[in-house]
């Protein structure tokens, strides 16, 4: 680990500058742009005069879509986009541009999920995405995963001449598709290429020597990259930030590699060579790191089931250790895992309080995805690079987190329709919820296959197709056939809500006789309102909750995710894709209880669902992790895609000499039993009450909202109460 003492140009010190510079940044960001509910990017604030307006062909509604605009747009921000560059860091950049969000959708159209061009027109499916709140995916972009072994066996160059060759022999149909690929190569290539001017003409100006040889050795490591593929391990990392900040910049992606492999043979010949040691390597990835919070994944097994760790593996978890921002690092738990790895892992989890890495479960994933016909050797290939989800680098066009099914509205549909045909029954109750969630599966199955027919002539994804197998070569966008598979990701939401609600019914009603279905629709309807209402709402919500152990929600809680289960993968899409089923609502969470009234597990109208898999908060008084743990993998859908579990440690619970042991055994039993993906918050519920009062007195708390990590005075107060409720279990 580096110190510092702030003054001296060594590895501490200039780490220590860059920390407070993102910082300041972070701040300056909240101040104009307000707060941020994703991932907290490695964007830097805009110079205040820069103005970037794009070319638009439905000038009516102030929008663009088509390869071709796409290209050009992008194009022409890249080579207006400011430079930036700080002689501190070992890498040159940072972005500040979303191109997909100069398209002001939300402003000119009145469904709040569309981002397709409005002569996309999908309004037949309307009625049902708003009747049961989907959000079906339509016109989204990026979620799956590039191979940077294309890029950085070809490099910028290579890029481009493969390009220029598949040009040179397409067909007039294609040929918008390739011009508009070697636009975005151009504009990349022209950004970088002003990086360099501008570090030439800063060097006169810089007095301290170590700082001007930093400056040099920038500047020729992107000439270097300029005229040829990445040959060291500076011109690879430096590479990889370049290509992260551009798909950034392009339509925000973000899904990363396996970084200890990918990086490993240009260490090990640079360490070979003489040219790095480890203190170099760790600065680097820590400057990798501070780049940008890509998603990246360390250890796990290779296609034959060795396990992947190296040297490197454990110098990017020391690099995180060392920024201590916010960092997405994936630790894939198997039974080959390297022991001293999983260890390190979970003390600087504990150490550092920053939510990283998180941990995967090998076992569930490998044999889930199986199941879908595919075998061992590609599940272990499919990799996490995304807040909840997995991808085959290169070649799966996934659409995960991006399509999801709201059970809470589903089952409000079900119960007043049930309310108003007079059947008194919870069996009865979740027939009618079972035939309403068919259609909603239906009509997201429909979205799935519009998208796919359409989405390449509205927004393609120009820059994830350079690092695909498939795009470049056939002629076709990865959303139109150019990638080998496509099995499409389709999530529920508010599994505990729901179960909850069933739960509360058949106890209180059927079971303990204190209350009628007449009873309980009319507080419901009404929200609780009144003495009566306060009255029902409490013997309801008192009822033993999913993850309490043993309970009727607990039985719930499976029954309703095997529904979903056997529903989604029972039948494919009209036009014969494959549909995966997961458990995630990611930062829908708000917005999807701003659509559902009241419930009867005792929720009020408009609040949040639950999130994901998890229990809703207090579902124990006692903090029983063993029990949430067994709730949580007894609900896994088991076809690859993810439940996560969320876990929320208070460091009084983690002080202590078997802590490690304890949270190793967790994470373990969870995975053995099932498990897919497991979140750690280690945060002092003090603190967070303290920040919630405050938020900007507390500019380095970072939490982990869902499968991102942000930092907490960064998120909205409905996310910094989400986020509170989920800690703070004894308001």
């Amino acid at each position: 680990m580096f110190t510092a003492s702030k003054l001296q140009y060594d590895y501490g010190n200039r780490l220590y500058r860059l920390k407070e510079r993102k910082t300041e940044q972070t701040k300056e960001k909240i101040k104009l742009f307000g707060h941020m509910n994703e991932d907290d990017y490695g964007s830097v604030p805009p110079p205040a005069d820069f103005k970037f307006v794009p070319e638009f062909n439905d000038k009516q509604n102030a929008t663009f879509y088509g390869a071709k605009l796409w290209g050009e747009n992008f194009r022409r921000l890249m080579e207006v986009h400011p430079i930036y560059i700080d002689p501190d860091d070992a890498l040159a950049g940072r972005w500040m541009f979303i191109l997909q969000r100069f398209r002001p959708f939300e402003s000119v159209v009145s469904n709040k999920n569309l981002e397709m061009a409005p002569i996309f027109d999908y309004s037949y499916l309307k009625p049902n995405q708003e009747k049961y709140g989907l959000l079906p995916g339509i016109g989204k972009m990026h979620h799956f995963a590039p191979d940077y072994r294309i890029g950085l066996e070809l490099g910028w160059p290579g890029l481009l001449e493969k390009i220029r060759n598949y040009k040179a022999a397409c067909t007039p149909e294609q040929e918008e598709f390739y011009q508009a690929e070697e636009n975005v190569l151009l504009g990349i290539m022209r950004w970088i290429a002003r990086t360099v001017a501008r570090i030439r003409e800063m060097l006169p100006a810089q007095s301290d020597a170590a700082a001007r040889r930093n400056l040099l050795e920038m500047a020729a490591v992107n000439e270097s990259i300029l005229s040829g593929p990445p040959k060291t391990f500076r011109e690879v990392c430096q590479w990889m930030a370049w290509f992260n900040m551009a798909n950034r910049t392009f339509n925000r992606a973000g899904a990363g590699c396996q970084l200890d492999t990918i990086l490993w043979p240009y260490y090990e010949q640079d360490k070979k060579e003489g040219r790095l040691n480890d203190e170099d390597a760790e600065f680097i990835l820590a400057c990798l790191l501070l780049n940008d919070p890509i998603y990246y994944q360390i250890g796990g097994p290779d296609e034959a089931g060795k396990d992947m760790t190296n040297l490197l593996s454990f110098l990017i978890l020391e690099a995180a250790h060392d920024v201590k921002t916010s960092v997405n690092i994936t630790m894939r738990v198997h039974d080959g895992l390297d022991e001293r790895l999983f260890r390190r892992g979970l003390e600087i989890l504990i150490e550092d309080k920053k939510a990283y890495p998180r941990f995967s479960g090998d076992k569930a994933l490998v044999s889930g995805f199986m199941k879908n016909g595919y075998s061992a050797e590609l599940a272990r290939e499919r990799i996490a690079v995304g807040c909840n989800w997995m991808s085959l680098p290169g070649c799966e066009f996934s659409m995960s987190d991006l399509v999801k099914i709201n059970f809470a509205k589903v089952f409000e549909v079900a119960f007043y329709e049930y309310g108003d045909n007079g059947r008194c029954s919870t069996e009865a109750l979740f027939q009618l919820f079972t035939t309403h969630l068919q259609k909603a599966i239906h009509c997201i199955a429909e979205g799935i296959d519009f998208h796919l027919r359409n989405q390449y002539k509205n927004a393609p994804e120009l820059l994830l197709n350079l690092c695909c197998y498939g795009p470049i070569e056939k002629g076709l966008d990865a959303s139109n056939g150019g990638l080998e598979y496509y099995d499409i990701a389709v999530d529920g939401a508010a599994l505990a809500t729901v179960a909850d609600s069933f739960a509360a019914l058949e106890q209180r009603i059927e079971k303990d006789k204190l209350l009628t279905w007449a009873q309980c629709r009319e507080a419901v309807q009404h929200n609780f309102e009144g003495p009566e209402g306060a009255r029902i709402r409490c013997i309801l919500s008192s009822t033993d909750k999913y993850g309490h152990g043993n309970s009727l929600a607990d039985q719930w809680a499976v029954r309703v995710a095997k529904l979903f289960t056997e529903l989604i993968t029972s039948s494919r899409t009209p036009d014969g894709y494959l549909m995966i089923p997961g458990l995630f609502s990611w930062a829908n969470t708000i917005e999807f209880g701003k659509e559902v009234g009241a419930t009867p597990n005792g929720r009020y109208r408009g609040e949040p669902i639950s999130q994901g898999a998890n229990p809703n908060p207090g579902f124990r008084k006692d903090g029983a992790f063993t029990a949430m743990a067994k709730a949580i993998a007894s609900v896994q859908p088991g076809y690859g895609n993810t439940a996560p579990f969320q876990l929320e440690l208070n460091p009084t619970i983690i002080d202590t000499e078997n802590a490690i042991d304890n949270i190793e055994a967790i994470i373990k039993t969870h995975f053995n039993m099932g498990g897919t993906l497991l979140n750690i918050n280690v945060v002092d519920a003090e603190q967070i009450r303290q920040a919630y009062k405050n938020p900007q007195q507390f500019p380095d708390l970072i939490v982990r909202v869902t499968g991102f990590t942000a930092y907490f005075a960064a998120l909205s107060p409905g996310f910094q109460k989400l986020i509170m409720d989920r800690i703070v279990t004894d308001q």
